[in-house]
């Protein structure tokens, strides 16, 4: 069994089937106790969530009802639905049990590349770092992003999506893999026309792979992007580096300082 949320909310069985909730209510209690798994969530707290800050006099005992169900959805999926959602003061607690959690596995994924990074071996990092890139199945609960507080917490589970893309970015980049992360970072740039940091990340593969004229257009382009949108130039390391590759600055082959995640020599 496996629950997701960074994408649509999710139940995947073992077989892979679909077994997710219909009822909007019962997603986004689902999804509410995941992003907070092993605390306990408080029922003011949820009644926010699934009301968005307009609850019904009876919403109390309607959160009851909701959990009551939901226990009930999972019972009929085969889990121990009373100890994996378990009554806990000031509310509801979601526990481990006989499922995987893409969420949790993300947090394990994202501290094992760190300390992978701290020992020295960038090589691991990168693959772990792509495994937590693939644990995304479109935006983080996009089924909830019309709920205010679902898209603040979607919002705050994507950015950790550009953290892993960039750390992976900038060790690939240190391993002298520029060739292998082209393509991958044509397509964010596209999804994300003024983000530095990929624009960056783009133009110093493209240059480290002969592609000068290249690098020096996705400058162009971001810069448009910018003064278009915002009437504010790009920032100064990103113009740094566009003086470095017209001038074809030895450093861009080894030791330009990236300005991403870890904002360090490579």
């Amino acid at each position: 069994m496996r629950f997701r949320v960074l994408g649509p909310v999710e139940i995947e069985t073992g077989e892979g089937f679909q077994a997710t909730p219909k009822a909007l209510k019962l997603r986004s209690l689902l999804a509410y106790l995941c992003v907070h798994r092993g605390e306990a969530v408080s029922s003011s707290r949820l009644t926010e969530a699934l009301w968005s800050g307009a609850p019904p006099r009876t919403a109390s005992t309607a959160l009851h009802v909701y959990v009551s169900k939901l226990r009930k959805h999972l019972d009929g999926l085969g889990l121990d639905a009373s100890s994996v959602i378990t009554t806990q003061p000031p509310g509801y607690r979601l526990n481990p049990g006989d499922y995987t959690l893409d969420v949790a596995e993300l947090d394990t994924l994202l501290t094992t590349a760190a300390e992978l990074r701290r020992r020295g071996c960038p090589e691991r990092a990168s693959q772990v770092l792509g495994r937590a890139v693939s644990l995304w199945q479109g935006r983080a609960l996009e089924d909830l992003r019309e709920l205010p507080l679902f898209d603040s917490i979607g919002r705050q589970l994507d950015e950790r999506l550009s953290f892993a893309q960039e750390q992976r970015f900038e060790i690939e980049l240190e391993l002298g893999n520029h060739k292998g992360i082209v393509g991958e970072l044509y397509s964010l740039v596209d999804d994300r026309p003024t983000w530095e940091n990929l624009h960056e990340y783009l133009m110093l593969a493209l240059y480290r792979g002969g592609r000068t004229a290249e690098a020096l257009s996705i400058f162009d382009r971001i810069r448009r992007n910018l003064v278009g949108e915002f009437g504010i130039e790009p920032a100064p390391r990103l113009q740094r580096l566009h003086h470095a590759v017209l001038t074809h600055d030895p450093s861009l082959g080894a030791h330009f300082e990236l300005s991403g995640t870890a904002a360090r020599s490579i």
